[in-house]
């Protein structure tokens, strides 16, 4: 496997202070301590778990011995980690890394960004080689506003902000909006057998959103069974003629989060309506039920993500149900 070869681009042990090596299921508990650690001092609306990362290591498009790395101190405590991911036919890889706080300041951050450069740089070889991209490459990081040292990490190595996205808060507080379906359609609690269909109609209502790639089925089943997803709070919207899924609302809940940030959020993690069914309410009455939802399972805010420039108006749709932004990420991106 030509790909796992480029494992071998580890950063300087003697410069970072650090060993460096691929993840492994033996290092969940140390990997996921040290991204809890950095989460308590920088403190994201979200940060990868445990179960996050076991999904990261069954990844058979990003096999953890080339897109994966740890760096352990003397002791063995993980110290930094990054890792990338992409699909074969993809245009983009996408990175992710913390450094320890205590560790940080010590050129590591570079260290772990050169790494990930040049591991995308082997794997669009690779990908143009068997034919699945023409792409150059290219390697994409998101990073919340208030972490200004991401920010001249990524500035500094040449990469520039192409994309912002707002985190949105509703208060369940007070009065909810009431959003019924018209005619001809039915509202369902999402269900195991639903899944594969809501997975075809989210690649089809995502086709025009940006930085957006189809899900196979590995990776809608790294979805549905994200730790913290809540199907009891996730709901379908299915036409009665055909029994198509047209519009779906995939909801989670974290209760560390809640603790971490004194409030208990229902969140949607995905929200889309087939291309054919826009402009019938539909995502307003997944919004609405969702809320409902969440408010009966004793969260104190509806929350979501949405990318300031999206094609379909969904910033405009969710200041409309009473959402408003507390949060700002961006997506960096550079080309290799």
């Amino acid at each position: 496997m030509p790909f796992e070869a480029a494992r071998q681009a580890m950063p300087d042990a003697a410069m970072t202070g650090l060993h460096w090596r691929p993840a492994s299921m033996g290092d969940l508990d140390n990997w996921a301590g040290l991204i809890a650690r950095t989460a308590a001092v920088e403190r994201p609306a979200w940060y990868e778990k445990r179960g996050d990362l076991i999904h990261v290591l069954e990844s058979s498009k990003n096999p953890p011995q080339a897109s994966t790395l740890l760096g352990f101190d003397a002791d063995g405590v993980a110290r930094a980690y990054g890792r990338i991911t992409k699909n074969p036919d993809g245009d983009n890889a996408t990175g992710m890394a913390c450094v320890d706080p205590e560790w940080q300041q010590r050129g590591i951050g570079s260290a772990v960004l050169v790494w990930q450069e040049e591991q995308v740089r082997q794997r669009f070889n690779e990908d143009q080689e068997a034919g699945h991209t023409t792409a150059p490459p290219r390697l994409r990081i998101r990073t919340e506003e208030q972490h200004d040292h991401q920010a001249a990490l990524l500035m500094g190595h040449g990469y520039g902000a192409v994309r912002w996205f707002n985190e949105m808060h509703r208060t369940l507080a007070t009065e909810l909006p009431d959003a019924p379906l018209g005619s001809g359609l039915e509202l369902r609690t999402l269900e195991p057998p639903l899944f594969e269909s809501v997975r075809q109609a989210h690649n089809d209502a995502f086709r025009d959103h940006w930085g957006s790639e189809p899900r196979d089925k590995e990776a809608w089943r790294f979805t549905i069974e994200e730790p913290t997803a809540r199907h009891d709070l996730s709901t379908v919207v299915l036409d009665q003629a055909t029994g198509d899924v047209v519009g779906y609302q995939l909801a989670s809940h974290d209760p560390d989060a809640a603790r971490d940030r004194g409030f208990k959020e229902g969140y949607t993690e995905l929200l889309g309506v087939r291309r054919a069914y826009r402009g019938r309410g539909i995502a307003q009455a997944l919004l609405a039920d969702a809320m409902r939802r969440y408010s009966l399972a004793g969260m104190d805010v509806a929350s979501l993500d949405v990318d300031s420039a999206n094609p379909t108006g969904a910033l405009e749709l969710y200041l409309g149900m009473g959402y408003e932004p507390v949060n700002r990420s961006m997506t960096w991106e550079k080309m290799l």
